[in-house]
């Protein structure tokens, strides 16, 4: 063991002092310094070295050697003169090389270390085995993989011989052929199957330095192509189900580029694949803002959105809805439908509708308008009637719609499932009225089919019976359907069983069954029985504010029966209608307005005033002719407003007429005395009227 004083303890001696401590050969004695704080000092106190500010004292014959590192001359001249024959000397410089020099080994040493380390990370990190000889057939790598698949610990590989650790391996082999294996199939000891490469490993020069293999266990390989063909299926599957759907569907990516459409798809917006596929979610949008990047923000479905798509602008409705897989976002589909198509079989549907309507009750509630007063009490009180078994009597000239007020009845009743049964008893014989209403049975008279017959209100039993015209009965129907009323059966004619039956009566009548009672045409009993409850239906003369709603539906239904396109009629057209007095009521509207559809241009879309030449010059009773009052309007005013300023000029001139008197102005116009009150304060007249 050789002794060392190191004089001098800045970096240079703290360099040296650092190198020799972990020798084995070379001892440090003693550290000296001027400064007793210097580092190499500290340190020596930390490793248990000697340590003082004077040499002289230290150097005895026990040091061997003297490692002057202070850089200054004297020094180094005194103690080269103060030491014995056998005490090496070296100079600071030497030192300061040496220090240097083990400095880059360590760092070399650490590089190497630390890209063994990175090597070992990544063979550790690979699915797949991997084993290296050297070119004696020593095992040099084995990673972590080749350690599952094979068995053996690399501990017990690293340095053995690779037929003592695989005694099939042919990596021997390649170190004398020097020629690659690829993708063998081999079995190992523990029965397992690999798929393996194996490859010399040779230098530039034609050195050979070793072999390795890399391998893969051949059940994972199975397992793979396995689920690869299984995915396979999975996706030739969708896209089948996808492409063969009628509605349009579209998938982005998370980043909002196209990736699958269907050929629905193409045929709804007119853009092929190149078109969509790759491009941004906006490509396919003619109108409005990207469903796609919306449901890619907000994470959230969206349904029902309308949009424009494609090259013609199609109108259709869209859902899209986000894909996440695993809580991650990897895109969205939407599904596009063809409004035009919706649209169509909506029109089919109102049509079936419409078929099915005609087999019973055709009419509701909602086919009925209504805005004045005394119709909106006439469509309240059939409601209230409605959900009644009572008998309704619907009073009102011809023509208001009495039989529109029986459907409806009859539809928002619990029998709307039943029969609903119409009656006319003015167009049906006297004589054959009752056989018809009631039934007959066999032999009851000549001409009586065999067996008889079931009567219309054994048809309508469990529904309604509608009997129009009602003032109409002979005196022995009267007395048979006040029978039905009170004991709810019926006897048949020629018969003697009667036959009980549940059937609710909506009647109708134009005529005053109040004389009728007076002059003995009416039985005052049955009167009291179908006037139970009681709905009178307004002429359209005193509801004239409804005539531009009623004539839109009525346009919409004669285009549908004649098949044309009206859009409508024009305001001095229905100022036309509005000085006319209808005493045919809706049904003569209906007319006049079909007879001036059928004989306009087709090129015409509007009824105006020359299509309506049946009224032209018809006058109303007591009112103001319209025809003389074109003055009064302005051509820059509304419809509404000529219509107030119409109705409130027939309001002041009766009123003048009859002297303010209210009572009776309201008699002559057809209002309520409450309703011409408020049509008073509403077109400010109070001031010229008293009581």
């Amino acid at each position: 063991m050789q002794n060392i004083m190191i004089v001098g303890a800045g970096k240079g001696g703290t360099a040296i002092l650092k190198i020799l401590k972990e020798s084995e050969v070379l001892k440090v004695d003693v550290v000296i310094d001027r400064n007793l704080d210097a580092p190499g000092v500290l340190l020596a106190q930390e490793e248990g070295i000697k340590t003082g500010t004077n040499w002289r004292p230290f150097l005895t014959e026990d040091i061997d050697i003297i490692i002057e590192v202070t850089g200054n001359d004297t020094v180094f001249q005194e103690l080269r003169d103060a030491k014995n024959k056998k005490t090496i000397l070296i100079p600071g410089s030497v030192a300061f090389l040496v220090s240097k020099l083990m400095e880059e080994k360590e760092e070399l040493v650490a590089k190497h270390k630390n890209e063994s380390y990175q090597q070992e990370l990544i063979f550790n990190a690979t699915n797949d085995g991997m084993l290296v000889i050297d070119n004696h057939g020593k095992v040099i790598l084995f990673n972590k993989r080749a350690e599952e698949i094979m068995g053996v610990k690399k501990e017990q590989a690293i340095g053995k011989a690779v037929l003592e650790v695989i005694p099939t391996s042919r990596l021997p082999i390649i170190l004398e052929t020097r020629r690659v294996e690829a993708n063998q199939e081999m079995v190992l000891s523990n029965d397992r199957k690999i798929i393996t490469t194996r490859i010399p490993i040779i230098e530039e020069n034609g050195t050979l330095m070793g072999a390795f293999a890399v391998f893969k266990d051949i059940t994972e390989v199975v397992n793979l192509a396995e689920e690869i063909t299984d995915l396979k299926e999975i996706q030739t599957m969708l896209q089948a189900i996808i492409h063969s759907s009628d509605d349009a569907i579209s998938v982005v990516d998370e980043n909002g580029r196209g990736i699958l459409i269907n050929p629905a798809y193409t045929r709804i917006t007119g853009l092929s694949q190149e078109q969509v596929i790759g491009q941004h979610a906006t490509a396919d949008i003619s109108e409005g803002e990207s469903m796609h990047m919306k449901v890619l923000q907000t994470r959230r479905a969206v349904r029902g959105v309308p949009m424009r798509v494609g090259l013609n602008k199609k109108e259709v409705i869209v859902n899209v809805a986000p894909i996440i897989v695993k809580g991650k976002l990897k895109g969205s589909v939407g599904v596009i439908h063809d409004m035009s198509e919706m649209k169509s079989l909506s029109r089919e549907l109102n049509r079936a509708r419409q078929i099915i309507r005609t087999l019973e009750a055709k009419y509701t509630f909602e086919d009925i308008i209504g805005q004045s007063e005394e119709m909106m009490l006439a469509i309240e009180q059939a409601k209230l009637g409605a959900k009644t078994p009572a008998t309704v009597l619907l009073r009102g000239e011809s023509g208001t719609g009495k039989e529109l007020f029986a459907h409806a009845i009859h539809n928002a009743s619990d029998r709307k499932y039943n029969k609903f049964i119409r009656v006319n008893c003015a167009a049906i014989s006297e004589t054959l009225l009752e056989s018809e209403l009631f039934g007959y049975e066999e032999g009851a008279f000549s001409g009586a089919i065999r067996g008889g017959k079931r009567g219309l209100f054994e048809e309508a039993n469990n529904g309604s019976i509608f009997l129009d015209e009602i003032g109409e009965l002979s005196a022995n129907t009267q007395a048979k359907l006040l029978r039905v009323l009170q004991e709810n059966e019926i006897t048949r004619v020629g018969g003697t069983k009667p036959v009980t039956i549940n059937v609710r009566v909506i009647a109708a009548t134009n005529v005053n069954l109040e004389k009728g009672i007076a002059k003995g045409s009416f039985r005052e009993d049955l009167y009291y029985r179908l006037n139970r409850m009681p709905i009178q239906i307004p002429p359209l003369r005193k509801r004239k504010e409804e005539i531009p709603v009623l004539c839109d539906r009525l346009i919409q239904k004669i285009n549908r029966d004649y098949g044309r396109n009206v859009e409508g009629i024009t305001q001095a057209a229905l100022l036309q209608l509005f000085g006319y007095d209808w005493p045919g009521n809706v049904r003569e509207l209906e007319n006049i307005l079909g007879r001036a559809i059928i004989f306009m241009n087709y090129y015409e879309t509007f009824i105006d005033v020359h299509h309506l030449p049946e009224i032209k010059n018809k006058k109303i009773g007591s009112e103001p002719s319209i025809t003389n009052s074109s003055d009064s309007f302005g051509l820059d005013q509304s419809l509404s407003e000529m219509l107030d300023e119409y109705e409130a000029k027939i309001i002041q001139q009766t009123l003048l007429r009859l002297n303010g008197n209210k009572t009776l102005t309201a008699k002559t116009l057809g209002l309520s005395v409450r309703n011409l009150y408020y049509k008073l304060e509403k077109y400010n007249l109070e001031k010229n009227s008293t009581q």
